[in-house]
């Protein structure tokens, strides 16, 4: 699971417990600025392929963490259960998408949509 919280012009994202280790990486900070949508999806978490896999962990079913490459680019995903899944769409960053569990994907959601539109 993820943790988002707002610092400034910034949004950090930190990787709780083992998921550190599952996706070798500790947190991401982003500035609010590259962040071009978000929006509540379980789908992307769904299924058994999520690009090639370097570096990072996946095990159908139950868990998908780490960096993932598509045709698009760079994804970072930590999600455990789909039905809380968030999607961060991003610009001028090394990943173009974050998928991420988060606890409550409304708030999430909404507090990066008021970033988003400066609200």
């Amino acid at each position: 699971m993820v943790r988002v919280s707002k610092h400034g012009d910034r949004v950090r994202f930190e990787v709780e417990g083992w998921d550190k280790l599952w996706a070798l990486k500790s947190h991401l900070e982003i500035p609010s600025a590259h962040i071009r949508s978000a929006r509540i999806d379980p789908e992307p978490a769904r299924g058994w392929w999520h690009g090639l896999k370097l570096p990072g962990t996946s095990i159908p079913g139950l868990l998908t963490a780490g960096t993932f490459y598509q045709s698009d680019g760079a994804v970072f995903y930590d999600v455990h259960d789909p039905e809380r899944t968030v999607v961060l769409e991003l610009d001028h960053e090394d990943y173009r998408r974050l998928v991420i569990e988060v606890e409550d994907p409304p708030a999430v959601v909404a507090m990066l949509s008021s970033l988003i539109t400066g609200s």
